[in-house]
C-alpha cells in the first residue's frame, strides 16, 4: 500500500532529504549545492511510503510564474510500483485545495524519463529541451 503525507515534522523532512540525496546526489550525481536551496522552508513537502517504508518525495511552492512542482524523487527499489503517480496525484490535489492557487499555472522542469508520468495528469510540454544539473529536461505546464 502506498501512502503520501504532507511533511509536518523535522523527522519527516530529514527523511525527505535522505531520499533526495539518494536519488539526486548519489544516483544522478547532482551537486548537493544545487539540490538543496533557499526554497526548502517555503515549499510544501510530501513523503510517500510503500508498506510503511519511505519511498519517495516531492514539493511545491508559489513563484512569480505560478506554482512550481519539483524535487519528485522515488527510491530505485520502489520505482514502477505507483509511488510517482501517488505523489503527483496528492501534490495536485493539495494545490487544488489551496484557495491561493485558483487560476495559476502549474509548471515543472521534468526529466525526460519522467515526462510520461506527468503527461498522464494532463501536463503538456512547453518550449525547448534544456539542461539542468547536467540532466536533460523539458518545462511542462498544466492549468487546473
Amino acid at each position: 500500500m502506498i501512502s503520501v503525507e504532507k511533511v509536518l515534522s523535522k523527522e519527516q523532512l530529514d527523511t525527505v532529504f535522505k531520499i533526495r540525496e539518494e536519488v539526486f546526489v548519489l544516483e544522478q550525481e547532482v551537486d548537493p549545492a544545487e539540490e538543496y536551496d533557499e526554497f526548502e522552508d517555503i515549499s510544501i513537502h510530501f513523503l510517500a511510503k510503500s508498506e510503511g517504508q519511505p519511498a519517495g518525495t516531492a514539493r511545491w511552492r508559489f513563484t512569480d510564474k505560478g506554482i512550481k512542482l519539483e524535487r519528485f524523487a522515488v527510491l530505485k527499489p520502489m520505482r514502477g510500483k505507483g509511488v510517482g503517480q501517488a505523489l503527483v496525484k496528492t501534490v495536485i490535489e493539495d494545490i487544488a485545495a489551496n484557495p491561493q492557487s485558483k487560476g495559476k499555472k502549474l509548471y515543472m522542469h521534468a526529466q525526460l524519463d519522467a515526462m510520461p508520468l506527468y503527461e498522464k495528469f494532463g501536463f503538456k510540454r512547453a518550449g525547448e529541451m534544456f539542461e539542468e544539473c547536467s540532466i536533460l529536461h523539458y518545462k511542462m505546464e498544466l492549468y487546473l
